[in-house]
């Protein structure tokens, strides 16, 4: 029989499913914000009101953080010279991969949008050969998957992808690039801190691309008011602090796959409320990139008698 999860697991569980749903369901948000304001100018607003969202917590748990990282040699104490440059070099990814996704959003469905996004999944183990990871046969059976999802869910008509598609496969490899750059840097940090400092740093860089790029007006950004803040205030703040507070109590790989579920998610979502349908070559499309995102996910079989 399978033993009964842990009252923490449970709870962790369900916190990351809520997470996922937040962060597919903002697909919608992004994708009624593209209609009114350009993408630089929804995440300039979406990444102050995150930030906004998210500090209260930053500082109680910096506080906290640094009351009990006595005698840990992985906890690090809070200063602006170890946290500014992680927070800014991640905020700097969170900008171009967030700007990439929302111009997408403009261009393609938000299920086409939240499945193409989800390919980080298998891009980050790719990624890791540059640092001598060598990955082993599932995930390269999840990227052949990967690739064949993706040709049949974005390719019409000839070898080019769609421009939206291409806009979200850009997004997947920065957002590749961003949770590199929080493996390398980030472990020892507080994370809500180093998010919080992420997001502001974020909503700075948009700023400039919004004044240098688009010139938006009052009354677009009040019809967009809605989305932005949700996005801003869901899928930012509530959505990362839930995934902080709840990977915690899980396994990274059990962890991994329920965040994943943003991808599906975004697909029910685009449907119940923007009527949104695929074709049953692109639902196939994304059943093969769902499989990807499992297979690169499953832990790695043992050799017997060996242990971790």
């Amino acid at each position: 029989m399978i033993p009964l999860m842990k009252r923490k697991q449970l709870v962790s569980t369900l916190l990351l499913l809520l997470t996922a749903f937040i962060w597919g369901s903002a697909f919608v948000a992004q994708s009624v914000g593209a209609e009114y304001v350009g993408a630089f100018t929804f995440l300039t607003a979406r990444s102050f009101i995150s930030c906004l969202a998210v500090l209260p917590v930053a500082v109680v748990s910096c506080r906290r953080h640094n009351a009990g990282r006595t005698g840990s040699r992985a906890a690090v104490p809070f200063s602006l010279r170890r946290y500014v440059p992680v927070g800014g070099l991640c905020g700097f990814f969170l900008c171009v991969a967030s700007a990439a996704q929302q111009a997408g959003m403009a261009y393609t469905t938000t299920a086409k949008a939240g499945f193409i996004t989800s390919l980080y999944v298998v891009l980050v183990p790719c990624m890791g050969l540059v640092i001598g990871k060598r990955p082993g046969l599932k995930i390269w059976i999840g990227v052949l998957l990967g690739v064949c999802g993706l040709y049949l869910l974005s390719m019409h008509g000839g070898f080019g992808l769609e421009k939206g598609d291409a806009l979200m496969l850009l997004c997947a490899l920065l957002f590749t690039g961003h949770i590199m750059c929080v493996d390398r840097f980030a472990p020892k940090l507080n994370g809500v801190a180093v998010s919080c400092i992420q997001f502001f740093m974020c909503g700075v860089f948009s700023l400039v691309g919004m004044l240098l790029f688009e010139t938006p007006s009052f009354e677009a950004v009040r019809a967009a008011g809605l989305a932005i803040l949700y996005a801003g205030l869901f899928s930012g703040g509530i959505g990362y602090t839930l995934q902080i507070v709840a990977q915690k109590d899980l396994d990274p790989t059990v962890a991994s796959l329920l965040m994943s579920l943003e991808s599906v998610f975004s697909a029910l979502c685009g449907w119940s409320v923007l009527g949104q349908t695929l074709t049953s070559r692109e639902f196939f499309g994304c059943c093969l990139m769902a499989a990807a995102i499992v297979m690169a996910q499953l832990p790695e079989r043992r050799p017997a008698g060996q242990t971790i």
